[in-house]
């Protein structure tokens, strides 16, 4: 018998794997012919480095999307969880790893929070995490007088600096992204909780109908997911150097932006992890080619505007398609 999770998976390889390249490909090759700075392994370097932040907000939105939810309080989490583990180590003189585990913690249990008001109240997820943002930001400028910290010690700063690979400067905190989703994307694939999670998200009646614990799946996504925006938060202090409680504002729309270019599907149950990465990378490439150009930035968020919109309805058309 042929499996939700597998009909998930197999439904969104067409979209969701060969679509996103399709589109990275193409928008490369226009932004190559505009600038002859734009593919050069120096300027590709600074793109992964801009979207790594938001790369690994999109791997935690990702799997929360997967199961039809949404979550809008990932990017003030992230804030959160930075000003924690900055003040932690610089006002308080914990040990820099203790801090960074402190603030990760702190973002996991903003995830867990949402979980449990999603599966045990019963309410909705975008009621849910539009409540945990306002929470979050309102705590994170209380807590940090809205001052930047400063002076941080070198282990949380350490995944901004580079290496060099001939003559291209290469971010540690890319390649933590990069192993991130590898990681994530072979959990979701080749594990019983990964398959669990397309299910989920497919029809979570008839998940429940085959014995698997929707509640439980519902609250590991959530609480993996404020994880991976803990995570996020350390890249973000080690990428600006500082503790910032203005960060995060825009996040929430970039990562969910990345997801849907990526080809996951805002009905759940469909989508590749991979892609999600890809969606990220577009919008930065995006960003970045219109910025060689000239282009203003007012005009950048328009663009990203209009790729949003297209990517949802060409998810639209592929879901009645399939019907």
């Amino acid at each position: 018998m042929t499996t939700l999770s597998s009909d998930g998976q197999a439904r969104a390889i067409p979209w969701g794997a060969l679509g996103p390249w399709l589109a990275l490909l193409a928008t490369c090759f226009f932004f190559t012919t505009q600038s002859d700075r734009f593919l050069t392994g120096e300027n590709l370097s600074l793109v992964l480095q801009q979207v790594m932040v938001v790369g690994v907000l999109a791997i935690g939105q990702t799997l929360i999307i997967l199961t039809a939810g949404i979550d809008l309080s990932c990017g003030m989490v992230m804030s959160l969880a930075g000003i924690v583990m900055t003040k932690f180590a610089v006002d308080y003189g914990f040990d820099p790893y203790l801090a960074i585990a402190c603030g990760l913690g702190t973002a996991t249990m903003f995830g867990l929070i949402n979980g449990l008001l999603i599966t045990k109240v019963k309410l909705p997820s975008f009621i849910v995490t539009l409540g945990t943002l306002n929470i979050a930001f309102a705590i994170t400028q209380i807590y940090s007088e809205s001052q930047t910290v400063r002076d941080l010690p070198v282990e949380m700063t350490a995944l901004g600096n580079t290496f060099s690979i001939g003559s291209t400067e290469v971010g540690y905190g890319t390649i933590v992204m990069i192993v991130l989703y590898v990681v994530a994307w072979y959990m979701l694939r080749d594990s019983s909780p990964g398959r669990h999670v397309y299910a989920v998200g497919n029809n979570p009646e008839a998940a429940r109908l085959t014995g698997i614990s929707v509640d439980r799946v519902l609250l590991g996504v959530y609480a993996l997911a404020g994880l991976f925006y803990g995570i996020a938060a350390l890249l973000s202090v080690a990428r600006t150097g500082v503790g910032d409680p203005q960060a995060g504002q825009t996040e929430n729309l970039d990562a969910i932006t990345a997801v849907v270019l990526g080809g996951t599907s805002l009905f759940g149950g469909r989508g590749i992890l991979l892609g999600s990465l890809v969606g990220a990378v577009i919008v930065g490439v995006f960003r970045n080619g219109l910025t060689l150009m000239g282009v203003a930035s007012v005009y950048q968020t328009l663009i990203t505007g209009v790729l949003v919109i297209l990517a949802v309805a060409a998810d639209q058309m592929s879901r009645k398609g399939a019907r």
